[in-house]
């Protein structure tokens, strides 16, 4: 049994928190760690320590950054067997190894992008008058990351935030803290003491340090309703929001879409990470003329994946997060209106653990539940369209949205619906892929603000502008000397 601590001013904290929580294994159920469930008092250690730290952090140069973060991210990979051990641990997912290099490329990326901090050109805007932007770090960053990829998302969180200049509190979700943990524990041995502090927790912990009075910014992925819950506290004092929230993301598979090609991606994007990721191809719209052929290939498709532990090297993913996560995906599934029927799947895998079949659920209609809410599990369930208008209604007319797809070989049909569909990210033949150069973020109540890209790193800059008087002086009349005579021979 390991017991986890806090990561405060660059070691672990010596605290003894008397709440703590026990932290399951989801391929088992079993026990296998506890992490403190942080009280005011941790969190307002974890908050002194950051802001003493920030004077010296925002005073060095991005070049001085950019090799900390190099390192970093360098240190990360060197200890690659570790933080994927430990995120097979509270994940049981195989794409846990995944993780640790994306988590490099992103401090990789903002490591860069610290030297190259976008701003108008100094000049005189108005005569007598330059003006230039200065672009300033924020202060003291709080960083909320969910379970579903816990390595991942705490760089993608942080690295935006540090490379800026910020000093971070993390607070990784309450069922996955051992990778931000690990990830603190390393960052100490090349950034200085409380840069990046790491505090364990759940929602009253969250709540404790998005009320704090010393952070200037809160940095977000999580659900809607959690997203509500920190705008609403954040507003208090008016902190600075950046929300990456929940999504319900609209497949379109228009009728001359390239079937074969359809199919594969649909299922990779809906399965992989047992469904469990905002983006998850799990909503299909299907042209009403290809329905049933599409249909009939998604469930021989379906039907070849299985879900399995670690160990299978056969199963396309592994178990569900937490027994909550288990139930919620069963009580979407378990309650389905009369016309909506499951073609495969829908059922709980085994009786250990949190595995979840794969499953595809048909004849829904837009405002049905398993339509309209996000299950974050591997269901995908199918509609059908009449008409690229009907299409874009039924895509749109969700409270989400973060991403949507579509599956088309005509160029025109792929730009019309590319600015119809109301989302912040539109994949054309392809689904579930995110380079870091590229924003991502929603619109509506998927909330707002970018990660990734160099829009991230603007949600942690503060935009100064600077303007001097040109003061002109009268110039001094010259001094006329007088030119020497040429001397005259005889």
């Amino acid at each position: 049994m390991r017991r986890l601590a806090n990561f405060i001013d660059g070691k672990p904290s010596t605290a003894d928190n008397s709440e703590r929580a026990e932290l399951l294994d989801p391929v088992t159920g079993k026990v296998w760690a506890t992490a403190p469930a942080s009280n005011g008092a941790e969190v307002d250690a974890a908050m002194r320590s950051a802001a003493r730290a920030f004077d010296g952090w925002r005073a060095t140069t991005p070049a001085e950054r950019q090799a900390l973060l190099l390192r970093l991210a360098d240190a990360l990979q060197a200890r690659l067997p570790e933080l994927t051990e430990a995120e097979l641990r509270q994940t049981g997912s195989r794409a846990a190894a995944n993780e640790i290099p994306l988590a490099g490329d992103q401090l990789r990326f903002f490591a860069g992008a610290a030297r190259l901090l976008p701003g108008l050109g100094a000049g005189e805007y108005v005569a007598d008058h330059t003006s230039y932007v200065r672009r300033e770090p924020l202060g003291v960053c709080v960083l909320l990351a969910p379970w579903n990829y816990p390595m991942m998302m705490a760089a993608l969180k942080s690295a935006p935030a540090l490379a800026a200049g910020n000093t971070v509190v993390l607070k990784p979700a309450e069922t996955t803290p051992a990778t931000a943990l690990l990830f603190a524990e390393i960052a100490a041995e090349i950034l200085p003491p409380g840069v990046l502090n790491v505090v364990c927790g759940g929602p009253e912990t969250g709540r404790l340090l998005v009320a704090h009075p010393a952070p200037a910014a809160v940095g977000l992925t999580g659900s809607i309703a959690t997203g509500i819950d920190v705008a609403t506290s954040a507003a208090a004092t008016l902190k600075r929001v950046q929300a990456e929230l929940g999504g319900k993301t609209p497949v379109v598979v228009c009728a001359d879409a390239d079937l074969d090609a359809a199919v594969t991606g649909i299922v990779t994007g809906a399965l992989s990470n047992a469904g469990q990721d905002c983006t998850a191809a799990s909503r299909v719209l299907v042209a009403a003329e290809i329905h049933d052929e599409f249909l009939a290939a998604l469930e021989t498709a379906v039907g070849a994946v299985h879900t399995g532990g670690p160990d299978d090297e056969t199963a396309m993913y592994g178990p569900l997060n937490n027994a909550a996560q288990l139930e919620r995906v069963s009580r979407f599934v378990n309650t389905l209106p009369d016309h909506a029927r499951v073609v495969t799947g829908g059922h709980r895998v085994g009786t250990a653990g949190y595995f979840f079949a794969p499953t595809i659920i048909a004849d829904v209609l837009g405002d049905d539940r398993v339509s309209t809410e996000e299950i974050f599990g591997p269901v995908i369930t199918v509609q059908r369209f009449t008409d690229e208008a009907e299409a874009v209604k039924l895509a749109n007319s969700v409270v989400q949205g973060l991403a949507s797809s579509v599956w088309t070989t005509d160029h025109s049909t792929a730009m019309r619906l590319s600015a119809d569909l109301d989302f912040g990210c539109v994949w054309v033949n392809t689904h579930l892929m995110f380079p870091t150069e590229m924003p991502h973020g929603g619109f509506k109540r998927s909330g707002y603000g970018k990660d990734l890209s160099t829009y991230a790193l603007e949600e942690y800059t503060r935009v100064k502008h600077v303007m001097h008087k040109i003061i002109r002086h009268e110039p001094a009349p010259l001094i006329q000397i007088a030119a020497p005579q040429p001397t005259r021979r005889t």
